[in-house]
């Protein structure tokens, strides 16, 4: 086996010089977001930097500055991954729980002070087992995180973990002499050259995962209105557009219901604009509870929502909006409001577009207010310009 050394204060230093870059970068990237977890994993870097600027210190500061702090803080960095894993997450910590392997690592130290493998063998497995539990954090939550940020982070782990475990191992079962923390050799050099990787790819990967999410926060925005979780009128004529050229493509059918809440106006003044609002998400749950996966329920403006049906025809869009308008009817709570609903659906020809598609269920809507309101009325055809005719 071939074995390979490098001078370890240097590889120290990087480390320090790492966790202290790191530790700022991922400070400013979280400055305002206190909910990230940015903060902590910030904190976490200084407490490694100051760990590791001990243990290069060591014969050159007191032994319990050198060996008990610098192991203990190492058992902190580790305990720290995990609160701000739990943080990002929104799951509240047992501190307990969290803070035993640190006073655990603590007992050992004092217990192997004089013996340098027992020491490494016991502070090693405990951080190892550390690092385990801050990967199976990550893994347990790993569908309801968004990105490759996780992937990132979730390889930093891993790569600690091993090095650590098989570092314990080594120092608990080879018969190799007494040497000490800053004497070089393969060991000593893979586990440095790793905790350094480690601190880079762990915390890009938990940087990513922040950014990622604040991503997908702003898309959502984008796309969603805020009040009724339906989609805005923007993501509603992206979707419907894509609709309509797919159904034009296709030749299969495409539905589309307009559905306007009666006398909206007179709930505002009646009960106030928060029982208004209330009314507005409890019609869009009405909605969505009735709808496929592929169907889309939008919020166009006001009191008025669009259902778009991909693949549906006239007598599928008017069984599902009859269907809607006695669900909204027969409310649960105090507030009684009905729809009037304009349908229509059909097959369509090339050039026609959404506009025309809403243009027909506007006019179909129109005339269900006219006729009384709480009820349903279809669109007798599309009005196409001459060109398309």
């Amino acid at each position: 086996m071939v074995s390979f050394a490098a001078d370890v204060p240097t590889m120290l230093a990087m480390v320090i010089v790492a966790s202290l870059t790191m530790s700022a970068a991922v400070a400013v990237v979280g400055w305002g977001r206190p909910r990230d977890g940015l903060a902590c994993w910030a904190l976490v870097l200084l407490l490694n930097a100051a760990a590791h600027a001990m243990l290069a210190l060591r014969g050159r500061i007191p032994d319990v500055l050198s060996i008990v702090v610098a192991n203990t803080l190492l058992s902190c960095v580790f305990a720290g991954l995990l609160l701000a894993v739990f943080q990002f997450q929104g799951r509240r910590a047992r501190w307990a729980l969290v803070a035993a392997p640190v006073l655990v690592v603590l007992g050992l130290v004092l217990a192997y002070l004089d013996d340098f493998h027992a020491r490494v063998s016991a502070v090693g497995f405990v951080c190892g087992l550390q690092a385990l539990w801050a990967l199976w954090a990550v893994v347990e939550r790993r569908r309801a995180t968004v990105g490759r940020g996780a992937w990132l982070l979730m390889a930093g782990l891993a790569l600690e973990a091993g090095v650590l475990l098989v570092r314990a191992s080594l120092a608990a079962s080879l018969p190799v002499p007494q040497v000490g923390l800053l004497q070089g050799g393969t060991l000593q050099t893979l586990t440095f050259m790793a905790t350094f990787g480690v601190v880079l790819l762990s915390s890009l990967g938990f940087v990513t995962m922040a950014r990622d999410r604040a991503d997908e926060a702003n898309r959502v925005m984008a796309a969603v209105d805020a009040l009724t979780g339906a989609a805005n009128r923007r993501a509603l004529i992206s979707a419907l557009d894509r609709d309509v050229a797919r159904a034009v493509r296709t030749r299969e059918p495409i539905s589309v219901l307009m559905v306007d809440i009666d006398h909206f106006k007179r709930v505002n003044d009646q009960y106030g604009h928060q029982a208004g609002d209330q009314v507005l998400c409890r019609v869009v749950q009405v909605l969505q509870e009735r709808v496929r996966s592929q169907d889309l329920v939008g919020r166009y403006g006001g009191e008025e929502f669009l259902v778009v049906l991909p693949g549906t025809d006239v007598a599928g869009a008017l069984l599902l909006a009859s269907d809607l308008r006695k669900a909204v009817e027969s409310p649960a709570g105090a507030i009684g409001v009905t729809v009037s609903i304009g349908v229509f659906g059909g097959q369509l020809e090339p050039g026609d577009s959404w506009d025309v598609l809403v243009a027909a269920a506007d006019r179909a809507l129109y005339l269900a207010k006219e006729n009384g309101r709480n009820r349903v009325e279809v669109a007798a055809a599309l009005r196409r310009s001459p060109t398309q005719v």
